[in-house]
């Protein structure tokens, strides 16, 4: 029996159980799981452990290396990215074939692949949701320096986020890290995109049995505007006079509300010195998801963090006491009395798969049902009449 080398990454077994010998298409371990993907350009097969679900994916060996560099390299960037588990090296096979190198991935929990949005030849109402989360993806991966070469719906796995969607890249195969990208270098991403995106929505337009002239080839065009807007509002520079810096607050709060910490900022004198330019550094893309984590442990996405650390705020001003104690004992009440209760009913109840974005489904629900009675809610009360109305989430052409 051929041994392969296996680089395996603390956290994730160590998948010596699997037969490594064979081509994954061969392969009849008890472990293999069918999971919801979108179209690979390379054999990929799905197991699952008690870690979680896992994608066995086979390249050259150069190919797997690189993309396992590259995505390890991006989880100190972004945290939208498949997380890189292990690398197979099947050294008694030549180094240019295909299954010579082996990247293991974890599977990102409660995704769905592109396909799943499809309504006929376009997409329904989550269309404009959808073009949002590719952009933002697209910028953030660009504001930490990496080119991803092969930008296409494919290579890319959605998931519910509150009332938006969350896109996640999977494959960076073509993808290169750098300190920066030039503007050349996002031109030409961006114009990779909107090829793929293009050739994408006339196959589906195809496999659905309508005319060409009917596919959404103006898809790409539209993430590709989205981009540019998103781009040029995060890298603006701000010039403003001494006595503004009210406006360098607002500044920092907008990049916030769009999910985006700022590392630093540099502020330089501008002009005839009596004005000043403002710069800002911006971190990942993290900055709910950051603030509830390190302030409850929850696990959340972006706008799912958002949406519950207004929640969270909500309990804590109803408590009223502002200091640093009460916050803390108001936070530890909320996450005891009324978070763990309600996710775990929703975990027996709902029938959905994220429990989390149960939670802000239901959050949605108390707020639409205060505004319709003109006053506030009681939160088991509210859960009780989203139980009664069949578990609503939020409506695409409202959020």
């Amino acid at each position: 029996m051929s041994t392969p080398t296996l680089q395996i990454r603390s956290g994730h077994p160590d998948f010596l159980d699997l037969p490594w010998e064979l081509p994954i298409n061969e392969w009849a371990n008890e472990r293999l799981v069918t999971m919801p993907t979108g179209i690979h350009r390379h054999p990929v097969r799905f197991v699952a452990y008690e870690e979680g679900v896992y994608a066995i994916k086979e390249l050259s060996r150069r190919t797997a290396e690189t993309e396992y560099r590259v995505l390890r390299a991006l989880e100190d960037r972004s945290n939208r990215t498949a997380e890189a588990a292990g690398l197979v090296e099947r050294g008694w096979l030549d180094p240019h074939d295909e299954g010579a190198g082996v990247l293991i991935t974890k599977y990102v929990d409660h995704a769905f692949p592109y396909r799943r949005l499809v309504s006929g030849a376009g997409f329904g109402s989550r269309r404009r949701h959808m073009s949002d989360a590719l952009a933002g993806l697209f910028v953030e991966l660009h504001m930490a320096g990496c080119y991803w070469g092969d930008c296409s719906l494919s290579n890319v796995l959605y998931r519910f986020d509150a009332g938006q969607i969350e896109a996640i890249m999977i494959d960076g195969e073509t993808s290169e890290l750098h300190d920066s990208l030039s503007e050349g270098q996002r031109a030409q991403d961006i114009e990779i995109m909107m090829e793929n995106v293009a050739g994408e929505m006339s196959d589906v337009a195809a496999e659905n049995g309508e005319d060409i002239d009917s596919a959404d080839i103006g898809l790409g065009v539209d993430i590709a505007n989205r981009y540019e807007a998103l781009w040029a509002e995060l890298t603006e520079e701000l010039v403003i006079t001494r006595n503004d810096v009210y406006r360098i607050r607002k500044r920092i709060a907008r990049i916030n509300e769009l999910g985006f910490s700022v590392e630093d900022i540099d502020i330089t004198p501008a002009g005839d010195g009596n004005h000043v330019r403002m710069i800002t550094n911006l971190g990942g893309r993290t900055y709910n998801s950051d603030a509830l984590r390190e302030r409850t442990g929850i696990e959340a996405s972006e706008n799912q963090a958002r949406l519950i650390l207004s929640d969270l705020n909500y309990h804590l001003a109803k408590q009223g006491d502002i200091t640093a104690t009460g916050k803390a004992v108001g936070t530890f009440k909320w996450l005891s009395q009324y978070y763990e209760p309600l996710t775990a009913r929703i975990s027996r109840e709902w029938g959905g798969e994220d429990p989390v974005q149960g939670y802000c489904d239901y959050l949605n629900h108390r707020v639409e049902l205060a505004s319709q009675r003109q006053r506030d809610v009681d939160s088991f009360e509210a859960y009780d009449d989203w139980v009664d109305s069949g578990y609503p989430g939020f409506d695409p052409e409202k959020s």
